[in-house]
């Protein structure tokens, strides 16, 4: 047994701010780390006594939170985030569905899954619900990658028997797929990954598809759903032509069994208080997406309406349709989306979205998202005086108000290092000591 302390200011919003959650904030404190696991976490003089003699990493002026979680991201996108123009049908068609279509080859798979998880490495994401391709061997590739990590990924092959002519499967050939990966990848000894039944979206899927995804769902109780819901007037309206004796876009996935408490759905941006409704009472979750959102014209996720019905919300970066990695940056969109309808998203709120928030939404909040002791050591170190500007903003700040700033103003440059399950995976210093 390996003991590390690591003294720096702490922070963690275990429980949602809206629903009377506290922060826990110590600006001098101590983490306390013991094969990969949160032993102890609180202030350096109640703790120092009791620790005494365990070897200790001086992180003075840096904050240390728990790792970001990203409740929805698309890995074969990585090269074509930032692609200009479209909204989202026509940008499917034109950027991404050209681009998903070479997953089919492994060696082209494998590069990119290393530079996606490197890339949320440097960005301070310990934790993702990550989208694949149709092909079998582009989940192969990402889980490979993440295991090599000990990164906690849950992702699954995607299922659409209506997709274009280079990207489809078969209600049979993607049933046997799905099943094939969630047998080689939920035993035993096969790290922190977990499976995820993922129809891309209702239209990409027939109803025989949509209802086979509900079988395997029941089938398997431990993996997630995940797919997309309510992100465009345009798909909604091709939705509402499909399924035209639906009650809304929620209802079609829910015949089919889809909605329940291991549901995540990304977007929601245009839902009727009847779908949010059904949404918490069914256990469902969101990943709410702001960058994404915003680059492709969606609109403006309505955090007030999902708070009164008490659904489970997340944060999600969507790359590629989501414009940065950094989850920091996307808090600071979420915060002016917040804005423009109205409402105000305060800095420990957000910190918690993106942490215990989009872990309660995998899942997963035993293990991750809050640093209390017994659960997995992810967290990231962050430097306030990582840019000239940051330094003078946050000089003298409280926690919550430096905070604040470096969701507005901090991107990459912030995370000075990344721990995953204790171990050390990313340090800004030593990357720029070897580039020099």
């Amino acid at each position: 047994m390996t003991r590390t302390a690591y003294r720096a200011a702490l922070l963690s919003v275990p429980e949602d701010p809206a629903n009377g959650g506290v922060a826990q904030a110590h600006a001098d404190g101590l983490l306390v780390v013991e094969d990969g696991h949160v032993v102890a976490f609180g202030d350096d003089a109640a703790l120092a006594e009791r620790f005494a003699g365990v070897p200790v990493v001086d992180l003075s002026g840096r904050i240390i939170v728990p790792g970001f979680v990203d409740a929805h991201v698309h890995y074969p996108q990585t090269d074509r985030i930032a692609s200009h123009g479209e909204q989202l049908l026509s940008w499917l068609e034109r950027h991404i569905f050209p681009e998903e279509a070479r997953f089919g080859d492994r060696a082209h798979a494998d590069t990119i899954a290393a530079v996606f998880c490197d890339e949320l490495l440097r960005n301070g994401t310990t934790s993702a619900l990550v989208f694949a391709t149709v092909h079998e061997t582009s989940v192969d590739a990402l889980f490979e990658a993440a295991l090599a990590r000990d990164m906690r990924l849950v992702s699954g092959k995607v299922l659409m028997d209506r997709g274009p002519e280079t990207l489809h499967d078969t209600v049979a050939g993607g049933r046997a797929a799905t099943e094939a990966l969630i047998a080689r990848w939920r035993g035993r000894g096969r790290g922190r990954l977990g499976y995820a039944v993922t129809p891309r979206f209702a239209l990409t899927s027939s109803d025989a598809q949509l209802a086979d995804a509900g079988a395997i769902l029941a089938a398997h109780g431990h993996v997630l759903l995940h797919t997309h819901l309510a992100e465009n007037h345009g798909e909604i309206a091709a939705v509402a032509g499909r399924f035209a004796d639906a009650v809304d876009y929620l209802d079609v996935y829910d015949r089919f069994g889809l909605v329940g408490a291991r549901s995540v759905f990304a977007h929601c941006v245009h839902m009727s208080d009847r779908a949010m409704a059904r949404m918490a009472g069914a256990g469902a979750g969101i990943a709410h997406c702001p960058t994404s959102n915003l680059f492709l014209g969606s609109g403006l996720f309505d955090l007030a309406q999902a708070d009164r019905h008490g659904v489970r919300v997340g944060i999600g970066s969507d790359v590629g349709a989501g414009t940065t990695f950094s989850i920091l940056a996307t808090l600071g969109e979420a915060y002016k989306v917040a804005q423009l309808r109205g409402a105000t998203l305060d800095p420990l709120r957000a910190l918690h979205l993106a942490t215990a928030g989009g872990a309660a939404v995998m899942g997963l909040s035993d293990r991750i998202g809050a640093l209390q002791p017994g659960q997995e050591a992810d967290f990231v170190v962050l430097d306030p005086a990582a840019t000239p500007l940051l330094a003078r903003r946050t000089r003298g700040a409280s926690l919550a108000d430096t905070l604040f700033a470096l969701q507005v103003l901090g991107d990459d440059r912030v995370v000075e290092r990344t721990y995953v399950a204790g171990k050390c995976l990313y340090d800004r210093n030593q990357v720029r000591s070897a580039a020099v």
